[in-house]
């Protein structure tokens, strides 16, 4: 075992990591919605897809976690994932519930190759290049799903964004729930509490993402089809402020960095 340490290049989960995670999937909704009928849709996409590829490129050469790096990263998937998922049903005319099955089976895939490889699917070990690229794939496809099933709940289902959020709120109070009664009764042995820890996170971020998306749609698009009319550029401005905010606060007291270190 080499004697090199690497701190992660994730934050601990804290509330502020969740705040945050709502407000870039919201504002991933609202952003690629506001480009793509702003300006040429395939203006907006490459647009998007450059600055996905450039927020990537500077998480991975960053040494260590950095909050406006990291963020930034997930934002630009937030919306650059919404813009893919919606190209494959605006565009090729693929139905929601087709999208949907599509990317949970991309979703499953990538998992069962990163713990085949890695033997953990744990956020607390990217900690290695390899590990941190499975981390991504996840994080994209978990955007891009969570994107085309809130759109499925929303327009196949008949749902509308108000009573989809509530939906998938009530789906994460559940996932909470179950984990910490699942704490309870397994307190004694480490392995099942750490596999039901790694459960829980990962549903929980599948589901922020439709969750943060429904009520970015709910406050953006117009009462016609179920909205509240304020429009997707004043929803994008607004999120952006709060997200500016709430990053600022993490870069300045950093209660998010996990100061121990791993050895590899």
């Amino acid at each position: 075992m080499s004697s090199r340490y690497l701190l992660r290049k994730v934050p601990e989960i804290t509330v502020f990591f969740w705040v945050v995670k709502v407000i870039t999937t919201a504002l991933g909704e609202s952003t690629s919605d506001f480009l793509v009928y702003s300006i040429n849709p395939y203006v907006a996409v490459g647009i998007g897809g450059i600055a996905f590829a450039a927020a990537l490129a500077l998480q991975f050469w960053w040494q260590r976690y950095n909050a406006w790096v990291y963020w930034l990263a997930v934002t630009m998937v937030a919306v650059f994932g919404t813009m893919g998922a919606d190209v494959l049903h605006i565009v090729i005319g693929i139905p929601y519930l087709y999208t949907t099955i599509f990317f949970a089976l991309s979703l499953a895939i990538i998992f069962w190759l990163w713990w085949a490889v890695e033997r953990t699917l744990s956020i607390h070990s990217i900690t290695t290049p390899r590990r941190e690229m499975f981390y991504w794939l996840t994080v994209c496809a978990t955007f891009a799903l969570g994107t085309a099933a809130g759109d499925m709940t929303a327009f196949t289902l008949n749902l509308g964004f108000f009573s989809s959020g509530l939906l998938f709120a009530a789906l994460i109070a559940l996932v909470a729930v179950l984990h910490y009664a699942a704490k309870g009764w397994y307190t004694e042995h480490h392995e099942h509490l750490t596999r039901n820890a790694v459960l829980a996170f990962w549903l929980a971020y599948i589901l922020t993402r439709p969750l943060g998306a429904s009520f970015a749609d709910w406050f953006g698009k117009a009462p016609t089809i179920g909205g509240l009319g304020y429009g997707d550029g004043m929803v994008s401005l607004v999120l952006t402020v709060l997200l500016i905010g709430f990053v600022w606060y993490l870069s300045v007291t950093r209660v998010d960095v996990d100061r121990s270190h791993v050895q590899i």
